[in-house]
């Protein structure tokens, strides 16, 4: 494996979901890609600065993070924030970035909602999932789906071997990721977004105790982390 993309809905959620996963990647020479959907301007609470202000500042949040993790390749795909649908425009677009990206694993968020963990389940991170998966099978692999990309951009149909759900749709099914040497990465990468920690030592506290529950429910030594995957091999 030596390209993986990562689709999502806002700034912040990759961090949040496989950012120690991602840091172990890239240390083993992995190119990685990330897809963000939205512009991410109706995050924060801050009423008093203009949404643009926010989109802009979430961005430059999101590519430190990336930074941090070793991910220099981070694409925005301008949706706006809140209003993710999954349209056959969505579709083309991510179908677009995996044709260019030519990735061999996808990860991305769960088109499941998950009633024990409402959180997770933003109508966003649902919609960017679902139209993410649509897009792996079967639109990027096949010459006839958004004939614009191959006619007008020449972007040539791929095939993924492989598709990831993460998060809590992920867990208790597929792989578990070892992340005890990534893990204070990702809990720098998510300190990265300043404008959505309110509580930045509670979230740090929050990712440490999640990652050492996942270590535990994978089997690992004690005092290891984890990210768990829903795998999906397509042939």
């Amino acid at each position: 494996m030596t390209r993986v993309l990562v689709v999502t809905a806002h700034p912040d959620d990759v961090d949040f979901g496989s950012a120690g996963t991602i840091a172990a990647f890239t240390a083993a020479g992995v190119a990685v890609t990330y897809c963000i959907v939205t512009n991410g301007d109706a995050g924060g609470s801050d009423r008093s600065m203009p949404r643009a202000e926010v989109a802009a500042l979430r961005q430059d949040e999101q590519r430190a993070a990336a930074a941090v993790v070793g991910v220099h390749d981070v694409r925005f795909l301008g949706h706006p924030d809140g209003m993710v649908q999954v349209t056959l425009e969505l579709r083309r677009d991510i179908s677009r970035v995996i044709r260019q990206v030519r990735p061999e694993r996808v990860i991305t968020q769960s088109p499941e909602r998950n009633w024990d963990f409402i959180f997770a389940s933003h109508p966003d991170h649902l919609a960017a999932g679902e139209a993410a998966v649509c897009a792996v099978y079967p639109d990027a692999r096949n010459p006839f789906a958004h004939p614009e990309l191959l006619q007008a951009e020449g972007l040539e149909p791929w095939t993924v071997p492989e598709l990831w759900i993460m998060g809590p749709g992920g867990q208790g099914a597929g792989v578990a990721v070892d992340t005890t040497t990534t893990l204070e990465r990702k809990v720098s990468a998510l300190m990265c977004h300043k404008s959505q920690m309110p509580d930045p030592e509670g979230v740090a506290k929050l990712i440490r105790g999640s990652g050492t529950t996942l270590g535990e429910q994978a089997g690992l030594p004690a005092g290891s982390t984890a990210e768990m995957f829903r795998v999906t091999r397509i042939p």
